[in-house]
């Protein structure tokens, strides 16, 4: 019952904000975060969410095939500086705001717009808050410095101090895009293929954008796979899923 409600009441918050967007032009938007200081809480307790330091094997060892493959990816992705590849990469470093999701709006047909998709876009945001709960002490734990850190050359983006110190592994941005892309797949199964295609590459764009080893993306792919599994045991995201599905669907009628 208390799921049935909470769809219910998710579904009356989308048509209230459709019907006002429609309503004058003067009417103000609705409210919705615009980055990580006012980011709303992701759906899992501290107690009740994965820990990514518990479950991903450590980084590649120093020395080590793996790392060193590590390495000669970040060098030659260096190479690919102004190309279009390039610029999806510098693109796809935006994560933390309601936008964020647009990424996907090939894959998925249509434009995303967070006023057009309130429940989605909340649903899409929780997650992150989610991932920060579970990556976090992976990232605290391994301590692995970002391939910039280590060996200074040019990244898609000018780094800032924060990111120089924080853990390159699991990767987030990969952890996410995954993550999202596996829910949007089941939301719209008959994109799935490009939905999760472009999941992929968001997370390529980490190891392209040289701020990201391969394998911290390959390790936040799992983080995002865990996130997902442990969601869909939840009832309050198997509810706003349910909304969110159904204003996926709506959006996808209309088109762009």
């Amino acid at each position: 019952m208390t799921m049935l409600i909470h769809a219910r009441c998710l579904a009356a918050m989308a048509l209230t904000l459709a019907v006002a967007g429609c309503a004058t032009a003067s009417a103000p938007p609705p409210a919705f975060w615009t980055g990580f200081r006012d980011h709303p809480h992701g759906y899992l307790a501290k107690d009740g969410a994965p820990n990514a330091a518990a479950f991903l094997p450590p980084p590649p060892e120093a020395g080590s095939l793996r790392e060193q493959d590590d390495i000669a990816i970040y060098r030659a992705t260096r190479d690919l500086q102004g190309t279009p590849r390039w610029a999806q990469a510098r693109a796809d470093n935006e994560i933390e705001t309601p936008d964020a999701p647009r990424i996907f709006d090939e894959a998925l047909g249509i434009t995303f717009s967070p006023a057009r998709t309130p429940a989605l876009a909340y649903l899409l945001g929780r997650m992150l808050g989610d991932l920060e709960t579970i990556q976090t002490p992976a990232k605290r734990g391994f301590t692995r410095p970002r391939p910039f850190v280590r060996e200074p050359a040019t990244t898609c983006i000018t780094p800032e101090s924060w990111l120089a110190a924080s853990g390159s592994y699991p990767s987030g941005h990969a952890a996410l895009g995954w993550a999202w892309a596996l829910v949007l797949a089941e939301m719209a199964p008959d994109r799935a293929d490009a939905i999760l295609a472009r999941g992929l590459a968001y997370g390529e764009s980490r190891v392209v954008c040289g701020v990201h080893y391969r394998s911290d993306v390959e390790a936040g792919r799992i983080v995002g796979a865990a996130l997902v599994a442990r969601l869909k045991a939840d009832p309050t995201f198997q509810a706003d899923f349910v909304v969110a599905s159904r204003e996926l669907s709506r959006a996808s009628k209309t088109g762009r």
